[in-house]
């Protein structure tokens, strides 16, 4: 995008580009074709809370993930490093939209701050944006059992194992797409052949356990069961993802695969023998198919 193009920004951090998120997206996308801009989405190089706090909670997906989407959502990308905001006044932040940007119009949640301090709030951006020529649109909130849709809320979801709950707020499956690492080959050994990925740090990690799940391949998709843990009946050292694919064989190792977690099934569990790891696992299979089914 040249930097001279007029545009309509989408401010917030979009972790997880939930519902919430989309309704600021949507708010961009028609300001820019409303009138003639290039919709446009601001991220920061680091989550702020990395700044502010020292500490940024887990995400909801990966950079490239989030980038993925959102072009794929017809918006550019401009990245800017927190550092070089965090201490603006609320005007030289206007002013920075409006100079560095070319913002036309600015659209954003009625809970966005911004400048030092998080002086800023929406009503004071739409304010200030008046006064600079720049449209501002504060979407409203998209509520979930009576409640704003938020990352927080969704994480806990997530973490707690909730998948319908964090999916619908999200809008979507939640999803992760990582590389396929090799494994020991013991899911091959008792039946079930699985890829293995690990999580990178800082990103969310699903309650351990295994899920219902599902994974798209060559434009097919497949009933998965997934196993997220340690793997108590065999043993292992290292938090992961392991997934089968039923009604699928085939090479998968060094692909990058994305997952898609429907539904909990139930807590890990260490099994006296593979003989009881394996009908358990059948089990499993069995109850993914229903709940891909509904």
């Amino acid at each position: 995008m040249k930097n001279s193009i007029p545009t309509a920004i989408a401010l917030g951090t979009f972790d997880g580009l939930h519902r919430g998120h989309q309704a600021v997206l949507t708010a961009a996308a028609a300001c820019a074709e409303a009138d003639a801009l290039c919709p446009t989405v601001l991220l920061f190089d680091r989550h702020p809370k990395q700044i502010i706090c020292n500490a940024a909670p887990p995400l909801l997906m990966t950079d490239d993930e989030k980038h993925r989407r959102l072009t794929a959502q017809g918006f550019s990308i401009r990245t800017v490093p927190f550092l070089t905001l965090k201490d603006l006044s609320p005007q030289d932040f206007v002013r920075f939209l409006k100079t560095e940007l070319h913002a036309g119009a600015v659209c954003c949640g009625k809970n966005y701050r911004f400048g030092k301090n998080a002086e800023g709030t929406a009503a004071l951006l739409q304010t200030l944006g008046a006064d600079a020529g720049i449209r501002v649109q504060i979407a409203p909130d998209v509520l979930f059992d009576g409640e704003p849709v938020s990352a927080t809320r969704i994480r806990t979801a997530i973490e707690c194992g909730d998948m319908p709950a964090a999916n619908a707020m999200l809008g979507r499956t939640f999803s992760y797409t990582l590389p396929v690492v090799s494994g020991d080959k013991r899911g091959r050994l008792l039946g079930f052949p699985t890829l293995n990925q690990f999580f990178p740090d800082g990103l969310v990690r699903p309650r351990a356990g295994v899920y219902a799940a599902k994974v798209c391949l060559k434009q097919t998709w497949y009933t998965a069961v997934t196993n997220i843990g340690v793997r108590p009946t065999i043993g292992t050292d290292s938090f992961r993802s392991e997934t089968c694919i039923l009604d699928f064989s085939g090479d998968l190792y060094g692909q990058t695969i994305e997952v898609h977690l429907l539904a909990f099934l139930r807590d890990e569990q260490k099994f006296g023998s593979l003989d009881q790891l394996k009908a358990a696992m059948q089990k499993d299979a069995a109850a993914a198919k229903k709940v891909n089914a509904r």
